[in-house]
């Protein structure tokens, strides 16, 4: 093969591989694989390829709103629409839409059995819509900045895990933004905002609460919220296998199967691969599941709310995916170029 043949060759697999991964996104990879997405958010892009309706919603103080959507089908938010929104004034974020088709959006919490929250009716704060600007391969857009007291619920949710079915899920956060506060959650928690004991819970939990389970060193750690403990491994305290993380972007993971299975992955979203931190049974009590299928982001089942953590996309699935289909997801989160400045 002459040089200029190898170089022609070598171009068109590369443009093959970067329309792949343009045109495939994170449901994509799952719904192909058998394990659907029944809960997608992100406010920084668009989780399938198709996808081009609204990602979230942002409030200003005199009350009006606007939807902000990808650039285009399948891509970044586009963010210009935001910040022409919100000159000159300040912009919460009111919504978090689900792009997959159960509607499955996130709204102000309520009040649980924690407690209530600071805004009026004791329902929750909202998070300030440009508190948390990164980049995705050189565009700006914004995170959720969750800070104490700031909370996002579903009870009504429709198609997540009840009972001891399987799920999966991951979320795309800040590793640097993170306290001992219960409880910075993503994920599967009661209906009614109340503590209704353990295994009611599943849920990516990360920081540094070291109150019930802990991980190497001294955190941050991703760890599942399981209700009544956030655990680390099986045992109820201390699982060596589950390292303190120091990525500025983190890819975490958790997943639970309907047998006595469960798995905490996690990386860099940045760069490179996940590692599985922990695969095996479910701690002591927590077998079967009894998994109500509300959605929460940023606080804990009962509406603890003194955590604090950045989010910036995430997703629920029906089903146990495979670790293989979760290393693609990876790669894309990947490609999707995360960084903190252009």
């Amino acid at each position: 093969m002459s040089p200029s043949t190898l170089r022609q060759s070598t171009c068109a697999l590369l443009a093959l591989s970067l329309v792949t991964t343009a045109t495939a996104g994170p449901c994509d990879l799952y719904d192909a694989a058998g394990y659907p997405c029944v809960a997608a958010h992100s406010t920084t892009r668009a989780l399938y390829s198709a996808y081009s309706g609204p990602l979230y919603q942002v409030q200003r103080t005199d009350g009006t709103t606007t939807d902000i959507a990808p650039l285009s089908a399948g891509g970044v938010a586009n963010a210009s629409t935001q910040d022409s929104f919100c000159a000159g004034t300040t912009c919460v974020i009111s919504i978090i839409y689900d792009q997959s088709p159960r509607g499955n959006h996130l709204t102000r919490a309520p009040p649980g059995s924690a407690g209530s929250g600071p805004a009026p009716g004791g329902y929750d704060n909202l998070a300030d819509a440009t508190a948390a600007p990164v980049y995705l391969n050189g565009h700006k857009v914004y995170g959720v900045k969750v800070a104490p007291g700031t909370g996002y619920r579903n009870n009504d949710a429709k198609g997540t895990a009840t009972g001891n079915a399987a799920e999966g899920m991951y979320a795309v956060l800040d590793g640097t933004h993170y306290n001992g506060g219960c409880c910075f959650d993503y994920g599967n928690a009661e209906t009614n905002s109340v503590d209704t004991g353990a295994g009611h819970m599943e849920a990516i939990y990360f920081g540094n609460c070291n109150v019930w389970g802990t991980g190497q060193g001294s955190g941050p750690w991703i760890m599942g919220d399981l209700e009544n403990g956030l655990f680390s491994g099986q045992n109820a305290k201390y699982n060596g296998g589950d390292p303190a993380i120091n990525y500025r972007f983190v890819t975490a993971v958790i997943k639970g199967d309907s047998s006595n299975l469960w798995a905490i992955r996690g990386g860099n979203a940045a760069s490179g691969s996940l590692s599985t931190y922990y695969s095996g049974p479910r701690p002591s009590g927590y077998y079967p599941m009894k998994k109500e299928g509300a959605i929460i982001l940023g606080i804990g089942g009962d509406n603890s709310h003194g955590a604090q953590g950045t989010f910036y996309e995430g997703v629920m699935t029906t089903g146990y995916p495979s670790d293989a289909v979760e290393d693609k997801v990876q790669a894309d989160v990947v490609a999707a170029g995360y960084a903190t400045s252009s």
